[in-house]
């Protein structure tokens, strides 16, 4: 599609030459097949600082609003969010949290990269909050790996409030090696399975970020 063209061919490198994002370690991300990849979350930027420096496509849920606001600015927008792989969701609606997670499991099930933030909203006070268990209902129901992903920085590019990301200072993005869930695969206790397999997701992206882990979950609702 043109709009792909455009956004890998001019908007990816103009914003890479701009942002100069750092990575670590991005050949842990499978080339082909299904991956989860798993991230904490402190700025909006962050849905775009990841598609930027993957080496493949991955695709990140946002909020219908983006997709289908009118007029010009609607059209770009519409353009920049589907251009970095985004997939549109609707918010707030009964069942919205279960058609999200269908949603991903869609994307993963075609054999493509889907991005997921644990925690579920950003990160206010910088500390790590405990994860919620979709990213592994995700990971048993597609049968895939989940690369970890510690994200630092971005939370001075972009902060909480802020419209327009910074110039500095640079973003690094740390890709953890793939977690293998294979050993769950067919468990009972699915419930317990889940929350073994989330808190472990956890734990390996707090060893990335380097965050202090807050060991509770954040409540306090912020646009993602």
């Amino acid at each position: 599609m043109l709009i792909d063209k455009f956004m890998h061919g001019v908007v990816a490198p103009t914003a890479k030459a701009l942002y100069r994002p750092r990575t670590e370690n991005r050949e842990n991300v499978p080339m082909t097949g299904p991956v989860i990849i798993a991230s904490n979350h402190l700025s909006f930027c962050d849905s775009v600082a990841i598609p930027l420096v993957m080496p493949r496509k991955v695709s990140f849920l946002a909020k219908a609003e983006y997709f289908d606001g009118p007029g010009v600015r609607g059209r770009i927008s519409n353009s920049f969010f589907s251009g970095i792989g985004a997939v549109p969701v609707p918010r707030g609606e009964h069942g919205a949290a279960k058609a999200a997670l269908e949603t991903a499991l869609s994307v993963l099930e075609r054999g493509d990269a889907f991005g997921i933030y644990p925690e579920g909203t950003r990160s206010r006070d910088g500390r790590l909050y405990r994860g919620r268990t979709g990213v592994a209902w995700l990971a048993l129901a597609a049968r895939a790996p989940v690369v970890p992903v510690g994200i630092i920085g971005t939370d001075k590019i972009q902060p909480i409030g802020s419209n327009i990301p910074k110039f500095s200072p640079r973003a690094l993005i740390r890709f953890g090696e793939p977690l293998d869930f294979s050993r769950h695969y067919g468990r009972t206790d699915v419930a317990r399975a889940r929350r073994e397999i989330t808190d472990e997701i956890m734990e390996a992206i707090q060893k990335l970020s380097g965050q202090d882990y807050a060991g509770v979950y954040n409540d306090k609702p912020v646009e993602v």
